[in-house]
């Protein structure tokens, strides 16, 4: 059983004033090569298939017709609903869709049979057996309680969450039988697990004041194929849970890391090996880092990527302590008849200007809410556990505030 492990598409993502929508129209065409050539059986596409709950109509044509265009390679499809994902959105056409070979399962239900499914060769046999779960919002599996505190409300998720894949392998563990067993059984997720290592594109999911997952938590499946973190990576070096990445770069700080999909392999005895496909750069994007003096020699480097068709993309950092009211025009002056364009700039906040005259120089669009609100309570004269119980009321409001986007 051949299964390719993807997620974190983030279709329709304006990238500082940019559309991607290139770049995924080329990684999509690049995706049914990769199927077709190696005899794929099931594409799995762990969460986050669009970048927000109300993408534009462009990124919903690109996904309609990547199912279309996949079906005709003899592969299935199953799309799971991340954070960013609306359950409504994904849900309205699952019906339709399960017609041309694609299974979507936008959130958790009721029903747990809704969630186990039977992957099968190109042949029709039974491959595997799939746990499909999608990101777990707290209002699939929990009951809100009054008077509960912040670790309460964390641990009581966690145990919710563990439960649920537990019962969902345990019917895995059943329909293996029913189908004469020698099946593996995969699972999947959409979450922060403990120790993953995350980017600056990553909007972290706090759900009450759950963090990570215990990586001990999760069944004895023979793949777990997880979502939601953008940097490809093995879970605690174990080679069976594994973050696939987002096929191209969602942040600057992601531009030097080399994309992948994953090529699963399983038979009767369990997994057999896991295979990364290097995804090919579909745009040039660099973070650059100097003074204003070691800039021109970097910029014409990186410009040999760029074509004036299509330019690279560059988040600058100065390094240096004088504040320069004409640097923007300094930086466009540098690059001046080069195939680059400069998205970003930032400038290196140095010791020797602390306080509010160093951190007028952040930009909001460097911070995420986590970050500003952590900085504002720094101006407060609090104790640690004012300031922790303060945080903790923040990531709940800030989880809501997501739920309500889905």
């Amino acid at each position: 059983m051949r299964i390719l492990h993807t997620s974190d598409w983030h279709l329709g993502q304006h990238f500082m004033g940019k559309t991607r929508q290139a770049e995924h129209q080329a990684f999509c065409r690049w995706l049914i090569e990769q199927v077709r050539e190696r005899q794929v059986d099931a594409v799995l596409i762990a969460g986050d298939v669009f970048d927000t709950g109300a993408p534009p109509s462009y990124a919903r044509e690109q996904y309609n017709q990547f199912i279309v265009e996949l079906r005709a390679t003899g592969a299935s499809l199953v799309v799971l609903g991340g954070n960013h994902d609306s359950v409504a959105m994904l849900g309205e056409s699952r019906t339709l869709l399960a017609q041309l070979d694609t299974r979507v399962v936008p959130a958790v239900g009721t029903d747990l049979g809704e969630q186990l499914l039977v992957l099968e060769r190109r042949s029709g046999e039974p491959g595997a057996i799939l746990c499909a779960i999608p990101f777990v919002r707290p209002r699939d599996v929990l009951q809100s309680q009054a008077g509960q505190s912040a670790a309460d409300k964390q641990l009581s998720l966690q145990q919710a969450i563990q439960d649920h894949y537990q019962q969902l392998f345990a019917l895995a563990e059943r329909r293996r039988v029913e189908l004469g067993g020698g099946l593996p059984i995969v699972a999947t997720g959409h979450l922060t697990t403990v120790g993953a290592s995350a980017s600056e594109s990553v909007r972290e999911i706090y759900v009450g004041a759950l963090e990570a997952f215990p990586t001990n938590a999760f069944p004895a499946a023979d793949y777990i194929a997880l979502g939601h973190i953008h940097r490809p990576q093995k879970v605690a070096g174990l080679e069976h849970i594994r973050y696939c990445g987002s096929p191209i770069p969602l942040s600057f700080d992601e531009a030097r890391q080399q994309k992948e999909v994953l090529l699963v392999e399983l038979d009767s005895i369990g997994l057999h090996k896991v295979d990364a496909l290097p995804v090919p750069r579909f745009q040039a994007l660099h973070s650059l880092h100097g003074s204003l003096a070691e800039l021109p020699a970097q910029i014409a480097e990186v410009a040999r990527e760029g074509t004036p068709e299509r330019p690279v993309w560059l988040e600058v950092l100065i390094s240096a302590d004088d504040y320069l009211s004409d640097l923007q025009a300094r930086l466009a002056a540098l690059c001046e008849g080069l195939p680059v364009e400069v998205l970003r700039i930032r400038r290196e906040r140095g010791n020797a200007q602390p306080g509010l005259t160093g951190e007028a120089r952040e930009t909001l669009d460097e911070l995420n809410p986590e970050e500003v609100f952590g900085k504002r309570l720094q101006s407060e004269e609090l104790d640690d556990v004012l300031r922790s119980s303060l945080q903790g009321l923040h990531r709940k409001v800030l989880a809501e505030l997501l739920e309500g986007q889905a």
